[in-house]
């Protein structure tokens, strides 16, 4: 069951009894974000930009209610991201999680996004295929081991945390998962751009609600790119 609200998550008081507001954080810019090489579970670092954003989404969260702890994907750009978040709000623990990582795009990392139907044609077919069990050739992930990992890596931690308020930092393709999972009947997620905050709350019993979806009013003087290329074929 789901349900969508835009509604400020901030005018919520804790503790609360019934759900887990969670925070969901999508890392901050690399310089293959920068020309679209398509990343996927490759271990690429920030870039200055990137760590800006990481500084600017951590204050922003520093003066929102209080975080128990932050919860990263195990990928440097995640990780470093979540570190500097934590380091803006006092220090909060960071647990590394690898279910949190990136779909894994198989013979497509690596590759350039507009460039990648040429080099690899059967690797491109099965990114954009309709059928969401489609394997990527290479250890790809299909959408469908997508969605239920992300999903079941999300309930794990909102399960541990309920009557709190906790940050996950991961990538843009698993953060759509999350909104699937949400809005099943909703518009397109769309893109999901560096560092924007997009929070759910989930309910004991099994209830998702999405309070907020892709904010990036907290890099108003950062900036951020327009392409937000994540994991699925909807990232442009």
């Amino acid at each position: 069951m789901a349900e969508f609200s835009t509604n400020d998550s901030t005018n919520f008081s804790y503790p609360r009894s019934d759900y887990v507001e969670i925070v969901v954080v999508r890392h901050g810019e690399t310089a293959w974000n920068a020309i679209s090489r398509i990343q996927g579970q490759l271990d690429v670092e920030l870039n200055e930009t990137g760590r800006q954003q990481a500084a600017a989404v951590g204050d922003r969260l520093s003066k929102e209610s209080k975080l128990s702890v932050i919860y990263s994907s195990d990928l440097q750009r995640a990780s470093e991201t979540a570190q500097i978040i934590a380091s803006r709000c006092g220090g909060v623990e960071v647990v590394k999680d690898a279910d949190l990582r990136e779909r894994h795009l198989g013979d497509l990392q690596g590759l350039v996004y507009h460039e990648m139907a040429k080099t690899n044609p059967n690797a491109y077919k099965a990114f954009v295929s309709k059928n969401e069990d489609m394997e990527i050739p290479g250890g790809g992930e299909s959408l469908v081991q997508l969605f239920d990992r992300s999903t079941s890596a999300l309930l794990r931690i909102g399960m541990k945390h309920i009557g709190e308020r906790v940050v996950v930092v991961t990538h843009g393709g698993f953060i759509r998962s999350l909104y699937k999972r949400a809005c099943p009947n909703g518009r397109p997620a769309g893109k999901v751009l560096n560092t924007s905050v997009s929070v759910f709350h989930l309910h004991v019993e099994d209830k998702w609600v999405l309070k907020m979806w892709g904010d990036v009013s907290h890099l108003s003087q950062t900036g951020f790119l327009q392409s937000g290329f994540g994991g699925d074929r909807t990232s442009g």
